[in-house]
């Protein structure tokens, strides 16, 4: 069923598990990571970035694929439908208006004010339609970006304050795809804008962090992590292994990695520890 994420990580926070963003990129992801998870009796967030939105046809599409795949499959766990990195409330806006029941701005980019002011105006136009938000504090960056940018406390408190939303993701030390290096999350702080804000927090950048660091962070307020990177590198890597000149059909050859990329959703669930707590959100 497809629902927002308000319940879905209120329960992750209160239970001390976190709840797995999987970003999509085509049909085929799309089921695979929705029937992985539902033997696994596992809520799941499927995030769709601008750019997948592109590939794919556009919000509209991602959410008649999903709608029909949930009522196809029979899938009976929560699904929330995520905007991933939402970079204007124009972005955001076209996202719920195609249905989707959850979005993130990202106006990390700007100073404190004018982040505050962006995200202001999508939380006034999510809320009267049942859509909840997540916005970023600091910066989540790459690994071509230099230094480390924590977000402070402070204005973490200062957002929550004025702009109402849902879920925060603080910058924290991790970073869009592959490491290089060891990850550098700050744990004292994590713990502290947990402890100070009381809201479910986010963690991007999950892929190349430590099983020790997830379950810290977990520990330390984190209910949402998203993965997406680990996803394309067992998918690829799987296809290059089984892949040869006699196979041609587009949908064999895509399906050559559905049980490396399923692999990494299930020992995602069950690190995360979402396995088996889908019945504990059937009243959202």
């Amino acid at each position: 069923m497809l629902v927002n994420m308000k319940r879905m990580l209120e329960s992750a926070k209160d239970g001390k598990y976190a709840v797995a963003q999987f970003n999509i990129n085509n049909l085929e992801w799309t089921r695979f990571i929705l029937e992985e998870c539902q033997s696994n009796n596992s809520p799941v967030i499927l995030g769709v970035s601008e750019g997948a939105a592109k590939y794919m046809g556009g919000y509209k599409t991602i959410y008649d694929i999903v709608n029909d795949l949930i009522d196809y499959l029979h899938i009976t766990i929560p699904v929330a439908l995520h905007l991933d990195h939402g970079s204007s409330f124009e972005v955001c806006k076209e996202a719920i208006d195609s249905g989707f029941t959850s979005v993130m701005i990202d106006a990390s980019m700007y100073e404190l004010n004018e982040n505050i002011e962006i995200t202001k105006k999508v939380v006034s136009y999510s809320k009267d339609r049942d859509v909840t938000v997540e916005g970023e504090i600091g910066h989540v960056g790459s690994n071509m970006d230099q230094g480390i940018m924590y977000a402070e406390v402070m204005d973490c408190v200062k957002y929550l304050k004025e702009t109402g939303i849902d879920f925060l993701a603080p910058a924290l030390g991790s970073v869009h795809g592959l490491y290089k290096g060891e990850p550098k999350l700050n744990f004292d702080r994590m713990l502290e804008i947990s402890k100070i804000t009381n809201i479910p927090l986010v963690l991007h950048g999950g892929t190349g962090i430590y099983d020790s660091q997830i379950k810290k962070s977990i520990e330390c307020g984190i209910s949402k992590i998203n993965i997406n990177t680990e996803l394309q590198i067992a998918w690829s890597n799987a296809l290059k292994e089984k892949i040869n000149s006699d196979i041609y059909d587009p949908r064999k050859i895509i399906k050559l990695g559905e049980d490396a990329l399923k692999e990494c959703v299930r020992n995602k669930i069950i690190l995360l520890g979402s396995k088996g707590k889908a019945n504990t959100q059937n009243n959202i």
